[in-house]
């Protein structure tokens, strides 16, 4: 399912959300290789995103000793650990492990993971600055960026693959919407034999999303990848977006909900 966009008026114009889109987009395209070569895309990965040992460990792998280097071969499966140490002392000797948390919410390893996040942000992300504020709504934000993060390199906090993108973040808005406005209705895209166009309320199209990231994170549990889709991170960013609207922000600004979306075409 494919979320399109909600019958869940706004009072004023998302100008955050707009800007925090355009800033996800100008650095993938103006700051990431997004054109070069996948060797220039992995380096600049590995000099910028955050890397759950290098926080854990508040070292950078550069600068970890023989310790580090032996992380990198667990990761990797080969013994290129100190190649790899020396290669990123020459490339970004000055990376800082506690900026590369923040930087790496804004990076995208591709042109769909930056579609689909910059969609979801769009579609939800509007409603719950609205119902925040700009202010607390950009703090809550990188909050629930940070506590995806916390989730992810808790459960793997000696991975030495990069980890980045705003999905943990955007997550936390999806998790505060579904507790905001459970009942508004989301046109949504539905993959059936043909393609659907479907009004869902919230509840079911982020619940269905949740669930598969839940069975998605727990089924990628123990097993050593080198990369892919950081499911427990988006299930860290959600609970969390879930827990701080549960707690301050479930009754206010209650409003009337137009029942249906304009009647669009159903198939296409």
């Amino acid at each position: 399912m494919i979320p399109i966009r909600d019958a869940n008026p706004t009072r004023r114009f998302a100008w955050v959300t707009l800007a925090l889109i355009a800033a996800n987009v100008v650095v993938f395209l103006l700051w990431e290789p997004t054109f070069a070569t996948q060797q220039k895309q992995q380096t600049f990965f590995l000099c910028h995103a955050e890397i759950p040992y290098e926080v854990s460990h508040t070292t950078t792998l550069a600068k970890g000793g023989p310790e580090a280097a032996r992380a990198i071969d667990r990761t990797y499966r080969s013994s290129i650990g100190p190649a790899l140490q020396a290669f990123l002392e020459r490339k970004c000797p000055n990376k800082s492990w506690a900026v590369s948390v923040f930087v790496a919410m804004f990076l995208h390893g591709g042109w769909l993971h930056i579609a689909g996040n910059m969609l979801f942000l769009w579609v939800f992300g509007n409603n719950v600055e609205d119902r925040l504020g700009r202010v607390r709504y950009v703090v809550f934000y990188l909050l629930g960026g940070l506590a995806a993060a916390a989730l992810q390199i808790g459960l793997a906090p000696s991975s030495t693959v990069p980890t980045l993108g705003a999905s943990g973040a955007i997550a936390a808005i999806l998790g505060a919407y579904i507790v905001m406005f459970p009942r508004a209705r989301v046109q949504t895209l539905v993959f059936l034999l043909f393609i659907w166009v479907v009004e869902l309320p919230a509840f079911l199209v982020l619940g269905i999303w949740f669930v598969f990231q839940l069975f998605s994170g727990l089924g990628s549990l123990g097993t050593n990848v080198n990369g892919g889709v950081a499911y427990t991170a988006h299930i860290g960013g959600f609970v969390f977006g879930m827990a701080i609207a549960w707690l301050f922000f479930r009754n206010r600004g209650k409003r009337h909900l137009p029942s249906r979306v304009p009647p669009r075409p159903d198939v296409y």
